[in-house]
């Protein structure tokens, strides 16, 4: 099968006339989001299906998706462990019966089945999409991708996983790995984010202090111990001031027991998991990433639509959303990040940074932009 010609307008850039077949791990967080990104930036020109190998058929899912049809197949832990032969023959029937031109995979079990299918005799172009560092630490997973590349471009979603996959594979070719940012919507996300009293009053928060939120799971990648030190020096000086966490994590108690001892721990609030969280950004004075290995930072994206000050430790793809438009600190230097809290809440250049960062959102990382980069790379 010869798949159709990739064309590009010279007006828009985008592609025409393809069926493309994107494979999602499942729909949970933050699958869904990436899923949809993805049918935004490709659905006006082409035929788009979803299919998610874990998860339930969702009515919810169904109702709100933008591809033309959804597809999920249910599978366990246990079926898409080892080599996965059924997988890989249900997947063949599926993209022969279809005719697709490209699949899209994200993470290596979709690369992998897709690989595989392509050995059976299919031919297709596969994009494959990592979204995090690591992931080709196995020499097999190596070893299959640098024998099979031909139509194959994998995309890191920040430089720094871009890097760490070249490094990985350097019997790859270095022009088969490729950065592509992740999207936002910035109409959508800031359509349904509340102004800055109705989100703290949804929160509970107190509508006078400063607030330094920050989202993400209690992990030590997160590294929100270094936040919690740089707040409670901060503190001492703003003592109309509070530190509030959305999300959940096995460091929960450990943290909870940090802010206790440096004596913030009636100012440092974990208010859990909070369902969709990017609704109540507003009500920060400031957004803080601490995170130690953070392949993208979407977090960072939803702060600066809703026009809050972001600051973000110098490392990783956090550094690469922010640029000159937030404030960047050394990972792990919680004397520099309280030195930056100082520097927002005197208002030395906040107006210049907030309007820098939203200017920036849509610049680099909006549905539009980041669909022009993808049709430029995958037209190559």
């Amino acid at each position: 099968m010869k798949f159709r010609k990739v064309q590009t307008n010279s007006k828009n850039s985008s592609l025409s006339e393809m069926k493309i077949l994107q494979i999602s791990h499942g729909y949970n967080a933050p699958f869904l989001g990436v899923s949809k990104q993805y049918e935004s930036m490709l659905n006006k020109t082409n035929e788009v299906v979803t299919l998610y190998l874990t998860g339930n058929e969702s009515g919810e899912v169904k109702q709100t998706t933008k591809a033309s049809k959804v597809i999920f197949w249910g599978c366990d832990s246990k079926q898409l462990k080892g080599m996965k032969l059924g997988l890989i023959v249900k997947l063949y029937k599926l993209i022969k019966h279809e005719k697709f031109d490209l699949v899209i995979c994200h993470r290596y079990k979709a690369i992998y089945l897709a690989t595989m299918v392509c050995l059976l005799g299919l031919k297709f172009k596969r994009v494959g999409v990592i979204h995090a560092f690591g992931a080709f630490k196995s020499l097999g997973r190596r070893l299959l991708l640098s024998l099979v590349a031909k139509r194959l471009i994998i995309l890191g979603v920040s430089n720094a996983v871009r890097d760490d996959i070249r490094d990985s594979m350097p019997l790859l070719p270095r022009n088969k790995v490729q950065t592509l940012y992740n999207a936002i919507d910035v109409a959508a996300v800031a359509s349904k984010q509340l102004d800055k009293e109705k989100a703290r009053a949804f929160l509970g928060l107190n509508d006078q202090a400063f607030i330094i939120g920050n989202v993400g799971r209690l992990h030590p990648d997160k590294d929100q111990a270094t936040l919690i030190r740089a707040f409670s020096e901060f503190h001492k000086q703003y003592a109309n001031s509070q530190l509030v966490i959305l999300g959940t994590g096995r460091l929960e108690q450990q943290l909870k027991d940090l802010a206790r001892e440096l004596g913030v721990e009636q100012q440092a609030l974990f208010l859990g998991q909070v369902p969709d969280a990017v609704n109540y950004y507003k009500a920060f004075d400031l957004f803080a990433l601490s995170s130690d290995k953070e392949p993208f930072g979407l977090v960072l994206l939803e702060a600066m639509v809703a026009k809050v000050p972001v600051v973000a430790s110098d490392c990783g793809g956090a550094s690469e959303v922010v640029s000159d438009a937030g404030y960047l600190f050394e990972f792990a230097d919680s004397a520099a990040l309280t030195k930056l809290f100082i520097r927002v809440i005197a208002r030395v250049d906040g107006s210049i940074v907030v309007e820098k960062g939203f200017s920036r959102v849509h610049k680099n990382f909006s549905i539009e932009a980041v669909a022009k980069s993808f049709n430029r790379l995958i037209s190559v």
